[in-house]
């Protein structure tokens, strides 16, 4: 069951969501500065891409400098982040189909809030 919702999510919002993640990951390379966020952008559109099965767990080695970043991150992109999460939520929610699509995108919102810190790892 997961492989056939994670197939309908790739088709319908995972490549989507993958893509604008890894641009904001180059973007964030190439500015050297933010090369942290850049790395936790890029593992964010590998759960966007695969996102049943698997979930965020927070890493409590993190650190100091992570709860910094992540505060930095809250303010200039993880607010927005939350609230496009939510708001292509909605219309997936509408179809039958799409209420598990909904749901993994409202799971993608501690992350994408925080992502810093945390490690995406297999449910089993």
């Amino acid at each position: 069951m997961r492989t056939i919702l994670n197939v309908i999510w790739l088709i319908f919002a995972g490549v989507w969501l993958a893509i604008g993640y890894a641009i904001a990951g180059v973007i964030c390379c190439v500015l050297i500065v933010t090369i942290p966020f850049g790395i936790a952008s890029f593992r964010i559109a590998a759960y966007a891409l695969w996102p049943f099965g698997r979930t965020v767990v927070r890493d409590p080695d993190a650190g100091a400098l992570s709860t910094i970043g992540n505060i930095i991150w809250l303010v200039f992109a993880g607010i927005w982040l939350a609230i496009g999460h939510v708001l292509t939520s909605i219309p997936l929610f509408i179809s039958v189909i799409g209420i598990p699509l909904g749901i993994a995108n409202l799971k993608l919102i501690p992350v994408s809030l925080l992502p810093l810190g945390a490690r995406i790892v297999d449910v089993d």
